[in-house]
């Protein structure tokens, strides 16, 4: 007991006081959005009696109002900071639950997603933002491992306050989200301090033309757009686990939806207890061999749901699955780190959001027409597919790299 005491206050002593600040501004932020949002498609199936090709399309509205609210954020949170832009977006994320669990139509219901989903997407860049601020080069990798931890450890908790809420209604559930996404915002109010760096004392202040001029500046740093690129490919894939999977399970497998919430609660407890070791482990390693890994996992664990049956071999699924994440997230985001300059970091946080925007744009509706297809077991065949082509191309991305050829050289300042 003592030794692991010992070890655990060696950890936290590695680690600025802020950093840990933000694990609970995480915790709190995840707990609220894990209550709700593995059940959205579920949600609006069954309140509005729509298919998923619909809920495709609704998904997509939301990832295009989350594209323009990032690109926002991240040139604010590179001018104006970072606590400021996160404040602002956990109290619009408050205003989106509600108003979303009070739409009584699935029009009104739409806006609210267009106006606030705009909005309260402004943060996002700011988040990721704060922890390359806060941690050396060297500590990120491990950093993002412990953020997967507190972040899973609310996954856990999360689905069954959300299965208890739901037996109440759902709109209870989008009340209790929207309390928390306030908490939150006090929390970072009160404790968290501003992490944007000191620009040079010589340095001459940009213009906000200027300062989202420098979008053109990322988008010309070739190597990383060539890894977004990779990147959409892979979270085409894991994008099916809170959006797809639950409808699957349940209208092909007869799964109810606290077995589904179960196999999520599953994928948390594995990353809680093994995620640190995990990254630690595998740190000295190659990031770009690292990423072609997980998402051969992702490949491997998603294509299996095309052709298993029987709870078991679902949670077997899901079990490769999670270790494909536990692989994949602390590199990808550290990756992100290294090749964003310091004072661009908010913007290049803004355009690797969009592997995740671009994804769930088109990635719902294409898979929600397959489950509507005469086969639907051929959405999880696509799936380990573009899984196999995103694996491909991370090898070929590490390859450039180990060549030292242009391709992947890290962006630096003009």
């Amino acid at each position: 007991m003592n030794n692991l005491l010992n070890r655990t206050k060696k950890i936290y002593n590695e680690y600025p006081r802020a950093f840990w600040i933000y694990n609970i501004i995480v915790f709190i932020d995840r707990l609220g959005g894990f209550m709700l949002y593995p059940f959205f498609a579920l949600y609006l199936t069954q309140k509005y009696d729509i298919g998923m090709a619909k809920v495709g399309l609704i998904f997509a509205v939301f990832s295009i109002t989350g594209m323009v609210g990032s690109a926002l954020g991240g040139a604010i949170a590179d001018r104006m900071g970072r606590k400021t832009v996160i404040i602002f977006s956990l109290i619009l994320s408050s205003l989106s639950a509600l108003g979303m669990g009070l739409a009584p139509t699935i029009g009104i219901f739409m806006a609210v997603i267009v106006l606030v989903g705009t909005l309260s997407s402004i943060g996002h860049p700011a988040h990721e933002a704060v922890v390359a601020d806060l941690l050396p080069p060297e500590k990120r990798a491990e950093g993002y491992g412990i953020i997967r931890v507190v972040f899973n450890l609310a996954v856990i908790i999360a689905p069954p306050i959300a299965g208890l809420l739901i037996a109440n209604s759902y709109l209870t559930l989008f009340i209790v989200d929207a309390v928390i996404s306030l908490i939150g915002a006090a929390v970072v109010l009160l404790a968290l301090p501003e992490t944007k760096p000191q620009a040079h004392p010589h340095a001459k202040p940009e213009t906000m033309k200027q300062t989202f001029a420098g979008y053109g500046r990322v988008f010309k740093d070739t190597p990383f757009v060539a890894f977004i690129g990779v990147t959409v490919m892979m979270t085409l894939v894991y994008m099916n686990m809170n959006s797809t999977l639950g409808v699957y399970l349940r209208d092909q497998h007869g799964l109810p939806e606290f077995r589904y919430a179960m196999l999520l609660s599953i994928n948390a407890i594995i990353v809680v207890f093994l995620q640190f070791w995990v990254t630690r482990r595998l740190q000295s390693y190659k990031p770009f061999l690292m990423m072609a890994a997980g998402s051969l996992l992702y490949a491997i664990g998603f294509a299996m749901y095309g052709f298993v049956t029987g709870f078991a071999l679902f949670v077997v699924s899901m079990i490769i699955i999670t270790v494909g994440e536990m692989v994949v997230t602390p590199f990808q985001q550290s990756l992100v780190a290294s090749f964003a300059p310091e004072d661009m970091r908010g913007r290049y946080m803004a355009v690797s959001g969009l592997s995740w925007s671009i994804s769930f744009t088109v990635g719902p509706y294409l898979a929600g027409l397959l489950l509507e297809s005469s086969n639907p077991s051929m959405l999880w065949a696509f799936s380990g597919l573009v899984g196999m082509l995103a694996t491909l191309g991370f090898v070929i991305l590490n390859k450039l790299r180990d060549a030292e050829t242009p391709l992947i050289e890290p962006a630096t300042t003009d």
